[in-house]
């Protein structure tokens, strides 16, 4: 469906308003569609954002300011969802033995087991396959990254 026809508005100073007004609205409809995934998992996007970065880290272990770096919503408290997820037994905080000052966080098991369920249930491209092609998904991307600069 059309911008347009979503928003019932086609009030749009030009394309470049249009194209602004469709990126926050796709955006909000990504994040609704993922939010009932997430859900169920009792898991926010932020702490699902937070463990595929423990995942992607493993076996090795992670600071906050890493995950902070690696983070989508860079205005997310890293050091907030790491506890969340501490006191949910997904991952785990300890402090470094080369710096006493750092603290190791590393994804656990339960964590890289609702990952793994998670990876079987849903896969991203069956979000976008109906309605885009690889090549069509590819050119996208390249467009919001040269639109970043």
């Amino acid at each position: 469906m059309q911008i347009g026809e979503e928003i019932q508005s086609n009030k749009f100073e030009d394309n470049y308003h249009k194209a602004v007004i469709n990126i926050t609205y796709t955006y909000g409809w990504l994040g609704n569609t993922f939010r009932c995934r997430f859900e169920k998992h009792n898991l926010t996007q932020q702490q699902f954002n937070v463990l595929r970065i423990l995942r992607g880290q493993y076996p090795n272990p992670a600071t906050v300011n890493m995950i902070k770096e690696r983070m989508l919503d860079k205005m997310s408290d890293a050091s907030r969802i790491v506890d969340r997820l501490n006191q949910k037994g997904l991952v785990s905080r300890c402090t470094n033995s080369q710096d006493r000052r750092a603290v190791d966080i590393r994804i656990s098991e339960a964590g890289l087991d609702i990952l793994s369920k998670m990876d079987e249930e849903f896969k991203t491209r069956d979000l976008l396959k109906n309605n885009l092609t690889e090549e069509e998904a590819g050119k996208l991307s390249d467009l919001l990254d040269k639109l970043r600069g």
